[in-house]
């Protein structure tokens, strides 16, 4: 018998991948043309020529022991060029000790949480979430606490983190430019945040995910989190940035103002090791030493975003621009969110509930998808806006 427990989360499921499998048996039975499934964020831009080529070098490379073991921390060399660039960033001097290579920043996640949790202690996630941070902290003794966004901003609230606070917590998590909703967190709420978290009575480590960090739009920055908060552990990989999520490729990046930063950073390259990740792939780090700075052409996705939006609120949805990331977070015409999804996929249009973000009321959908299928969405948003009474 399998452990009652993975039993229990099989059942509860990811609502991502369940609309990702109803598009596939949609497009079976009506054509994929016909089908527009924007239910999951699986970037569809090429990655960059300069990535691209960096793949032919790298693999015609004779050298000896180009694939063999290293630390398992990763390359020096590839931890120094990830070093230089967060010291760039934030104005702190980190250095190529305490990056850690990563399986991408899921990988990331997981080992920065085997390293804090001792069983029992609990880890705010701020609503709405991506949903598989309750199943990482699961993964290794923690208890997630939720913690609801401003519902008008998406914002995190830093009185409602306050008073989340207990003598357990250990981390809060934060993603910006945020997946669902799009929003970057302002630099006022990130100072806000950390005030809260240096008054409480322990050390609270802020886990960073930043798949995100570097796609942003209407030429706006994404504020430095590791500039900004004291005790701050940046996740991030290259999934999104370089169109390489299935090369699985990221980094921890701890803030040399760390508590207990020593201790950190060496506990964060043994659980990379005793997690079974052993280190991150040896040609992907080699791959990104020599790309670190390439990204793919974000304009793409701004176009799409604002044709997206155009067809949003042309059909009537209460929907905010995103300001970076690949989602749109509209509000749903009625209050139960999964209703509403399961009527979208009547007219072959598929979309995410908000209650699988834990933010029920809304939905997402991913526009990081082709542009001729934007634009053959556009009567089934119609008509959909029609048939709740938006327009």
């Amino acid at each position: 018998m399998i452990s009652r427990k993975i039993t229990q989360n099989m059942a509860a499921g990811s609502m991502i991948r369940k609309m990702f499998e109803e598009g596939a048996r949609l497009k079976a039975q009506f054509g994929a043309d016909k089908v527009y499934d924007f239910s999951i964020g699986n970037p569809d831009l090429e990655p960059p020529a300069e990535v691209l080529a960096a793949f032919q070098e790298l693999s015609a490379d004779p050298r000896p022991g180009l694939h063999a073991y290293m630390s398992n921390a990763g390359y020096l060399e590839t931890r120094q060029v990830v070093a230089d660039k967060l010291s760039l960033s934030s104005g702190l001097a980190v250095k190529a000790e305490a990056v850690c290579m990563t399986v991408g920043a899921a990988g990331a996640l997981n080992v920065s949480l085997k390293a804090l949790l001792d069983p029992g202690d609990e880890v705010i996630v701020l609503a709405p979430y991506f949903v598989e941070y309750l199943s990482y902290i699961q993964n290794h003794g923690g208890v997630p606490v939720i913690v609801h966004c401003n519902e008008t901003t998406f914002f995190p609230d830093p009185e409602r983190i306050a008073a989340a606070l207990t003598p357990r917590t250990k981390a809060l998590i934060i993603n910006s430019p945020n997946n669902p909703t799009g929003v970057i967190y302002p630099i006022d709420v990130l100072k806000a945040l950390d005030k809260v978290l240096l008054s409480a009575s322990q050390t609270v480590y802020v886990l960073s995910d930043e798949p995100y960090a570097g796609l942003t739009f209407d030429g706006q920055k994404t504020p430095d989190n590791l500039a900004h908060l004291t005790n701050c552990i940046v996740c991030n990989s290259w999934s999104k940035s370089l169109s390489l999520p299935g090369e699985r490729i990221g980094y921890i990046g701890v803030s040399p103002r760390c508590e207990d930063y020593s201790n950190l950073v060496q506990a964060i390259g043994y659980c990379n090791r005793v997690l079974g990740f052993v280190n991150a792939p040896a040609f992907l780090q080699r791959v990104i030493a020599k790309t670190i700075d390439a990204r793919v052409d974000v304009n793409r996705y701004e176009t799409r975003r604002n044709r997206m939006h155009e067809i949003l609120t042309s059909a009537g949805f209460d929907v905010r621009r995103p300001d970076g990331g690949f989602y749109f977070f509209p509000k749903a015409p009625i209050a139960d969110d999964s209703e509403f999804v399961a009527a979208c996929a009547k007219h072959n249009v598929l979309v995410v509930p908000g209650k699988g973000f834990g933010f029920p009321g809304f939905f997402r959908l991913c526009f990081a998808v082709p542009d001729d299928m934007i634009e053959r969405s556009a009567p089934a948003w119609l008509e959909i806006g029609k048939e709740f009474g938006l327009v």
